[in-house]
């Protein structure tokens, strides 16, 4: 139900959806202002659940059992890029293979995605992309081949890791983001301005905390009872992985820049409250794990 409450939200969006930034993106009701695809994410895992709670759970899953689960997800994901959102359609696969692996997959199957995704990535290179998100490419190659355009953001959020050095320069100290060096400092990059706040030490302190939070989730989903509670929480786990790592990796230059925020860290309404859903959810698993024989 939830799937298709946001399928239904993420149409409309495209239909009658705010524009801001170049994307279609936002479907405003009154003074509310939300993004359904930020949703989406969770509804994609409860539907992977359910619909894989269904199939035989010792079954690896071979090409064919692969199907109707991939057009589920890519249903949402063709309708997000479209708005466009590359980032976050991306990121729905993303969430969807994990879940895919965790459920268990035969190897000529891994074999045969892993053909379908790298001719299906040079077909988007050439003919699905447009030519912004061809320059952020170019631009994560070559940031300083145009420093003042393209390249700017990634640029400065460089400058602001580096400014921070090993202690950072204190709690609302940032120069990035006080001066407004770097746009979208409060969503994007966020994890730019705490780098230099914090230096480096504040900053692997975070991501100590992000791997405790994965590893919990882990051991969560290998103690439940029930194989839906199990692959619901991997689900959720890979909804904050995948944030966390493209985030982090994207403003200090590892990978291209994307909208992608940082769970628990980056401002927004809609992806907070997906993370909070999230992390409300695997709570209520882990405190009645027991309860199920």
């Amino acid at each position: 139900m939830a799937y298709i409450l946001t399928l239904f939200l993420i149409f409309l969006v495209l239909l009658m959806g705010k524009v801001g930034m170049g994307a279609q993106r936002w479907l405003v009701l009154g003074p509310i202002r939300m993004q359904p695809s930020e949703f989406m994410k969770m509804g994609l895992v409860l539907a992977m659940a359910r619909f894989f709670t269904k199939v035989n759970p010792e079954k690896q899953l071979g090409f064919k059992d692969l199907i109707f689960p991939g057009i589920i997800v890519m249903v949402p994901a063709v309708m997000v890029i479209i708005q466009p959102d590359l980032g976050t359609g991306m990121l729905l696969l993303f969430i969807f293979c994990m879940m895919i692996f965790y459920k268990r997959l035969k190897w000529n199957t891994i074999a045969t995605l892993g053909v379908i995704a790298l001719f299906s990535g040079v077909l988007m290179y050439n003919f699905g992309l447009k030519e912004y998100q061809r320059k952020r490419i170019h631009t994560f190659i070559d940031p300083y081949e145009d420093a003042k355009g393209s390249g700017y953001n990634a640029i400065q959020s460089e400058i602001a890791i580096g400014s921070g050095r090993l202690f950072g320069k204190g709690f609302k100290n940032s120069s990035q983001a006080s001066l407004n060096y770097l746009p979208e400092n409060h969503t994007d990059f966020v994890f730019a301005i705490f780098n230099e706040e914090h230096g480096f030490f504040g900053s692997v302190f975070l991501i100590i905390l992000y791997l405790v939070f994965f590893m919990r989730m882990i051991w969560l989903a290998t103690s439940v009872q029930r194989f839906y509670d199990s692959v619901l929480v991997v689900g959720i786990m890979s909804i904050f992985f995948w944030h966390a790592f493209i985030n982090m990796a994207m403003v200090s230059g590892l990978l291209p820049i994307v909208g992608i925020p940082l769970p628990l860290m980056s401002y927004g309404g809609s992806s907070m409250l997906t993370f909070g859903v999230g992390v409300g959810m695997a709570t209520s698993i882990s405190n009645s794990r027991n309860f199920f024989n």
